[in-house]
């Protein structure tokens, strides 16, 4: 979950009212958050490098807020204090509007270099801002946040916030050669090629985290205004030219990217939480991108849509009695505006352009769960008698573990709330993270993976897969094939296509050595792969070592 650290006396400041630490503590509880720490700038300097560093540095309060990870409308001060003030009744959630400028819109025109790097880009403005050092710092911050979450350590998008009055439209994204990209970064005083920055950033503890997104491609994203200048090199730099200062009145701001679905999410994020303090209050100024193919979208979107759930529904799921009205006014509280149509059972729900988290019918059950107080719901015993029995594919998985590792293997656990296609990838990361422990290294995993599924209500289903590695100075390709044919013992599947046994037929993959690969089929179909993994692939996960692996769908064996 993000942290989100505020001050405490500029949070209650925009609050209206001042709070204990205990009183604020169940608000937060109450809204579905976490005050997980009470602490000062002073007071974590101490922690983390003693004494010393911390003197001179702030003593003023900071409330250390943990946020649901899907909740982006809540990574900044902006963004809670709203949340929290339409949460407790005291003002309505704002209307989000997006309008065409006075003048010519602002353009950003996408060249077809970009195609292979990073190939989607969207743009607004912020007119007639005022910043405050607090509200700057806010701003650079959720930026920052957005960064670390969607945005995935800025691999999926990248954002770039602009002096718009500093720079002349339109604004073109191109990908040039890193030596023929020349310009004076930000906080620096002279200007650089882009081959050289990249050297001068494998130094900066900030910046030296991104360089590999782009620093083996051959052209390196850029975006110029019509003068020639730099307004970014996305994903690792702004120009200096634009910098925002407390003094700029009006921002540019452009996410660029390879997901077109988070670049937006991100723009409407950042526009809708700080057009708070432009002129006309949650308005923002529409710019057009203009792609590759010669379409043209105006951004941000700003879009709202509406749901519908049966409040019948709602009261099932969490287990309440409330009549439709009211269930309708606790999700308003959420910042969902609702209202009872129809047959008096059936909740229209606005989802308004802050909420990218509403995905599905069960996450608003869940945010009038929230409103109505989990403490509140009363707890009840089940109308029916029923005795508790393992799931068959669990009870399965169990039997596994035991067995691979009394076959000498170590359990690892990766993550597993993240949708993955594999295992594969989250055990090599555990070796790499282990690579002084003494070889050979021998892990799996049973977990779920997802694939796509467009007959299921959430488009894609889950199957059990097994992963075992092996990672020592020779492959073990032995050792993973007699791991194969001890599971297949265990699970009573004898060697050979008949009688529902099982055959490994020589196959190609891209994880795996050309010729090292085999299929595994068994019971009449393919069950998955193993083989010795191609070294291009093992030098990804900075290991210098031959390994091998093998990975199985375990359900058809129930």
């Amino acid at each position: 979950m993000p942290t989100v650290s505020v001050k405490r006396d500029l949070l209650f400041k925009a609050l209206g009212r001042t709070y204990t630490d205990e009183e604020f503590d169940e608000l937060c509880f109450e809204f579905g958050l976490e005050l997980d720490e009470i602490t000062s700038e002073k007071e974590i300097i101490s922690k983390e490098q003693g004494d010393k560093k911390a003197e001179g540095a702030s003593d003023v309060v900071l409330y250390k807020i943990d946020v649901p990870a899907n909740r982006y409308d809540l990574l900044c001060l902006e963004g809670l204090v709203r949340g929290l003030q339409v949460f407790k009744e005291r003002i309505k959630a704002p209307l989000y509007k997006r309008v065409m400028p006075n003048g010519e819109i602002q353009k950003l025109i996408i060249t077809e270099e970009t195609a292979k790097i990073r190939p989607y880009a969207v743009a607004a403005v912020l007119r007639n801002i005022k910043f405050t050092k607090d509200r700057y710092d806010s701003f650079i911050e959720l930026q920052e946040k957005l960064h670390q979450n969607i945005c995935r350590k800025r691999a999926l998008v990248a954002i770039g916030a602009h002096d718009l009055d500093s720079l002349s439209g339109p604004f073109t994204f191109t990908a040039k050669r890193p030596s023929d990209i020349k310009f004076k970064p930000l906080s620096k005083t002279k200007e650089y090629t882009a081959c050289e920055l990249m050297n001068i950033y494998k130094t900066d503890n900030h910046l030296k985290h991104y360089l590999h997104i782009i620093e083996n491609k051959p052209l390196y994203p850029v975006i110029y205004d019509s003068n020639g200048v730099v307004l970014s090199m996305p994903p690792i730099i702004n120009g200096n030219h634009s910098k925002i200062t407390l003094n700029t009145r009006n921002v540019f701001i452009e996410c660029t990217g390879t997901d077109f679905t988070k670049a937006k999410i991100v723009l409407d994020i950042i526009v809708t939480m700080f057009s708070e303090y432009c002129e006309n209050q949650f308005t923002v100024e529409a710019a057009e991108v203009v792609f590759p193919n010669g379409k043209s979208y105006t951004f941000p979107e700003l879009a709202y849509r509406k749901e519908m759930v049966r409040a019948d529904l709602i009261n099932k799921k969490v287990g309440i009695r409330e009549t439709p009205e009211n269930l309708a006014k606790l999700l308003t509280r959420m910042c969902l505006k609702s209202e009872v149509i129809g047959d008096g059972n059936q909740i229209e729900i606005e989802i308004p352009p802050t909420r990218a988290d509403i995905i599905h019918a069960c996450d608003i059950v869940e945010d009038a769960a929230i409103a109505y107080g989990y403490n509140n719901i009363q707890m009840t015993l089940p109308k029916t008698y029923t005795i508790a029995n393992q799931f068959p594919l669990n009870k399965l998985t169990e039997l596994l573990r035991h067995d691979m590792a009394a076959a000498g293997f170590t359990e690892a656990l990766t993550f597993a709330l993240v949708a993955r296609t594999t295992l594969l990838p989250g055990l090599l990361k555990t070796i790499a993270a282990n690579r002084k422990m003494p070889l050979p290294l021998k892990l799996f995993e049973i977990s779920d993976i997802v694939v796509k599924d467009s007959s299921r209500d959430v488009g894609a289903r889950n199957y059990r897969h097994l992963c075992a590695v092996y990672y020592n100075k020779n492959p073990g390709f032995e050792i993973i094939h007699g791991l194969l044919d001890r599971i297949m013992q265990l699970l009573d599947v004898p060697p050979g296509e008949k009688k529902g046994g099982y055959v490994i037929k020589a196959s190609e993959g891209p994880a795996f050595f050309p010729g090292r690969c085999a299929e595994v089929f068994a019971r009449g179909q393919s069950i998955g792969k193993l083989g010795v993994l191609h070294p291009d692939v093992i030098t990804k996960f900075e290991l210098t070592m031959p390994c091998s692996s093998l990975e199985i769908n375990i359900e058809p064996f129930l």
